[in-house]
């Protein structure tokens, strides 16, 4: 492997760093942390546990099992289907 790098089962790149010596670089296995530009929705969670996050920024859970951490304002977003669904069964049920 002289100059070239190769692609393994594992999808590590073997990259030579000197002659007789070879570096292995596994795959980018690091959590996304995007602004979820393809998830824009308002997502209902508890409101205790909001305002903690937006005070310390820590995550949260919604009812819909996404985990984020919230940083904008919720009324500019559409609601997420699944949250809406969810709280209302939950609403309902409270009733009974």
């Amino acid at each position: 492997m002289t100059g070239t790098a190769s692609l393994s089962a594992t999808g590590a790149t073997a990259t030579p760093a000197t002659p007789g010596t070879t570096t292995v670089i596994g795959p980018d296995i690091r959590p996304v942390t995007d602004d979820g530009d393809h998830d824009r929705f308002a997502h209902y969670t508890r409101r205790a546990d909001a305002n903690r996050a937006y005070v310390e920024g820590t995550p949260v859970r919604a009812l819909c099992g996404k985990v984020w951490v919230p940083t904008r304002d919720p009324s500019r977003y559409p609601v997420c289907p699944e949250c809406a669904k969810i709280r209302e069964r939950l609403r309902k049920r409270s009733f009974n």
